[in-house]
């Protein structure tokens, strides 16, 4: 007589193996690509439209290389900041508050490399001598790289609310949302909401070290990182209070969030013999300071009347940055009707209220607010109810125009 095995075991099928390497490539391959194709596809549309218009103006050889200048029209990714990074990456920091008399006899305070941060450049630096590039080349490359990093954030927090069709929607907006034109410069801002994106991300998957690692980082690359560090605290005070991921974790990313942007704004207190010299540095040589909206205030009520206060010898930027905050503000609301969680809510106001309410030069609004992408997520959700023809169309002719008034309104009508 034949001896019958369990029916359960009789019928229990193989144990399946871990996937290996390959096909764990090949299936993020499948799952990003397209999101990765999506946004590069928008960025060299709008890129070669900004190009166009550059060569078109004609008049950039003549200017100093710090200020636009330079014998190709893609020079002028590497100005103004870019320029003050670049030098940074090749000479290192030197903080010190150096006052000088002005034309008026008010004594001001003279700009130095101490105003900006110091992730983005120890990452140019890194890239020319892996690389062998130039610093121009490196930091191009830090931040293209960066860029698609950014838009798979986006595309994680977006999908987190609406599936894939809204997040490749979000990741199509922050191709060609206003101030986009820096992210493919020598600028820091596509490697802070590529940290800001994931870390916010990493808060609303319960990951807590990795967000608390990430808003470290954060905090070595851009003084708006407070907002970000004070998100991620309320989302980690709202776990304990409802004591979902135990003390540790929650408590660790909240210790370790603030030690970047706190240890360097110290060390360059320290180096200056005035720990608030950063701030001084800032309000005297640089014209940021925290004024509780009054200058924001003065350009809503000035510009739609058509009185232009603020720099520009051409209003666009201007305009545009008045668009782009009225946009803000109708975004709002949209957004906490779909109850995002708090991580994003904060990070959000925060940042719109410490962009809004400092005086600076009111053109970079438009870049100001990028970290700003959770205003993203009503469009892109509502867009997902089109066709992706229809989409790819709708952005598509986004990503044209956004040579001009991402691009071009920046960086040769503003002072990016």
């Amino acid at each position: 007589m034949t001896a019958t095995l369990p029916r359960t075991e009789a019928f229990s099928p193989a144990p399946r193996s871990a996937p290996g390497p390959r096909e764990r490539l090949r299936a993020a391959a499948r799952r990003h690509g397209p999101v990765l194709g999506f946004f590069g596809a928008l960025k060299l549309v709008g890129f070669c439209s900004f190009m166009y218009l550059l060569d078109s103006a004609g008049d950039f050889r003549t200017r100093h290389p710090r200020f636009g200048g330079g014998a190709h029209a893609w020079d002028v990714l590497a100005t103004w900041d870019g320029w003050w990074y670049q030098q940074i990456a090749l000479h290192g920091y030197d903080p010190k508050l150096v006052q000088i008399p002005g034309a008026t006899g008010l004594i001001t305070l003279e700009g130095n490399s101490a105003a900006f941060f110091p992730l983005y450049p120890a990452l140019i630096r890194m890239t020319s001598a892996v690389t062998g590039l130039g610093s121009y080349g490196a930091g191009l490359l830090v931040s293209v790289v960066a860029s698609f990093v950014a838009a798979l954030g986006i595309y994680a927090v977006a999908d987190w609310f609406g599936g894939r069709r809204a997040g490749l929607a979000a990741a199509g907006l922050w191709a060609v949302w206003p101030g986009s034109g820096v992210e493919w410069a020598v600028y820091s801002d596509s490697l802070y909401i590529a940290l800001a994106a994931w870390a916010c991300y990493a808060v609303m998957t319960r990951r807590w070290l990795t967000a608390g690692v990430l808003t470290f980082a954060a905090g070595l690359n851009r003084p708006t990182a407070a907002a970000l560090i004070a998100a991620l605290a309320v989302a980690a005070l709202c776990s304990l209070r409802d004591r979902r991921d135990g003390v540790l974790r929650p408590l660790l990313a909240m210790g370790i969030a603030p030690l970047g942007l706190l240890g360097y704004l110290g060390w360059v207190g320290h180096r200056m013999g005035d720990y608030g010299g950063y701030f001084k540095l800032q309000s005297g040589a640089w014209a940021h300071s925290f004024d509780y909206g009054e200058q924001t205030l003065d350009v809503l009520t000035s510009v739609p009347v058509g009185h232009f206060t603020y720099l520009s010898a051409f209003p666009f930027a201007d305009v545009i940055g008045v668009g782009v905050v009225l946009l803000a503000f109708a975004l709002v609301p949209l957004l906490l009707r779909l109850r995002p969680p708090a991580v994003l809510v904060v990070h959000t106001l925060l940042t719109l209220a410490l962009v809004l309410g400092s005086q600076q030069i009111f053109a970079n609004v438009s870049r100001y607010l990028l970290p700003c992408f959770p205003l993203f997520i009503p469009l892109a959700v509502a867009m997902r109810r089109l066709s992706l023809r229809v989409q790819c169309t709708l952005l598509g002719i986004a990503a044209l125009a956004s040579g001009s008034y991402a691009g071009y309104a920046l960086f040769e009508l503003g002072v990016p």
